[in-house]
């Protein structure tokens, strides 16, 4: 097992592991007494591992109340997170009790937005089921919810007590999600540097998952210590990211994030090479990289369709953008632009 650190304005420790679900209680008794715990899940998750947790909190004295939501990203909304607030207060839960994110992206970002704010603050842990929750959503304390004009309007920066991420639920994953979850993975492959590339390019992911997943976890951990609240270099894990949620937004989210985000990397290498940021081996090696992540869809809408999405955009700031682009194998770049050039850049 690994056991990774993270030093932000909470302190917590990530635990990657095989067949340690079940030890989510003993990991929260270290850090709380006796207490309530509200399991948050979905309707695909529940039926899946929920039974372990509970007999792992049970086990270790804690009192367990569940709150299951249809899967998917347009449960990620509003009325869900004021659906587990009146559940937090019916069961009379208060500042001294806990919140458990079980399940992958949508989970863990609506759960820890709901811990951010009932009775301003209570603690949450993050147990990641997917690999896209597991490299990317369930580190670094973004939690948020989404608007009817986009993705993730509406949240904040709150970092979980601690994090377990249990490899071997990645077997339990339909083709589609262990893609989706490669989507996010090919945007480290581009961010991270020559090393990771490289494993990535021995094309026998699923041996190399554990590695791969660590070293994910290792590189958002580090930038995430330099600049937790995004006022700069974090804003580089957003490689792809403005692209892709103009995709699910366009697509009312029938496609994925991580088959989003492959869509979107797409978009940016061709950018960046017709603007000859990179050269032609580097555009071919980085369109491998998605291949090899299964990232092979291009995007249905047009770039004058998905620039009309970007004025909402969380990187515009009055008629500005920050696009993330890059200039070779771990050599990323922020570049402000005007919202009027944008179309001319990605075109």
């Amino acid at each position: 097992m690994e056991i990774i650190k993270v030093k932000s304005s909470k302190n917590y420790s990530i635990y990657v592991g095989n067949n340690i679900i079940c030890t989510v209680g003993t990991y929260l008794s270290q850090l709380k007494p006796l207490c309530k715990v509200l399991v948050v899940t979905d309707d695909v998750v529940d039926k899946l591992y929920f039974d372990k947790i509970k007999r792992s909190l049970t086990d270790c004295g804690y009192t367990v109340e569940k709150f299951v939501f249809p899967n998917g990203e347009n449960s990620k909304s509003l009325e869900t997170y004021g659906e587990i607030l009146d559940k937090l207060a019916e069961k009379s839960f208060t500042r001294t009790d806990v919140i458990v994110a079980l399940g992958g992206g949508v989970v863990g970002d609506l759960a820890g937005f709901v811990a951010s704010s009932y009775m301003r603050g209570i603690d949450f842990v993050q147990v990641p089921t997917t690999i896209l929750s597991q490299i990317d959503s369930s580190v670094g304390g973004k939690t948020a919810v989404n608007l009817p004009m986009g993705k993730n309007l509406v949240g904040a920066f709150y970092q979980p007590i601690f994090v377990l991420c249990d490899i071997e639920t990645t077997k339990t994953l339909t083709e589609e999600i262990f893609n989706d979850g490669m989507g996010e993975m090919s945007k480290y492959g581009v961010l991270i540097g020559e090393n990771f590339a490289e494993l990535l390019e021995q094309d026998n992911l699923k041996e190399n998952l554990f590695q791969l997943i660590v070293k994910c976890i290792e590189y958002k951990r580090d930038v995430v210590e330099r600049d937790e609240f995004e006022s700069g270099e974090r804003k580089l894990l957003n490689l792809g990211h403005t692209v892709a949620h103009g995709i699910e937004k366009l697509s009312n989210y029938t496609i994925s994030h991580g088959k989003a985000v492959g869509m979107g990397m797409k978009i940016i290498i061709s950018a960046c090479y017709k603007n000859h940021l990179i050269s032609k081996d580097e555009f071919q090696r980085m369109n491998g990289l998605l291949n090899l992540c299964n990232q092979r869809s291009n995007c249905p809408f047009t770039i004058f369709e998905l620039v009309e999405t970007f004025t909402l955009d969380k990187k515009c700031t009055g008629d500005t953008i920050t696009l993330i682009l890059t200039e070779g194998i771990g050599k990323c770049v922020l570049k402000k632009v005007k919202i009027e050039d944008v179309l001319e850049i990605l075109s």
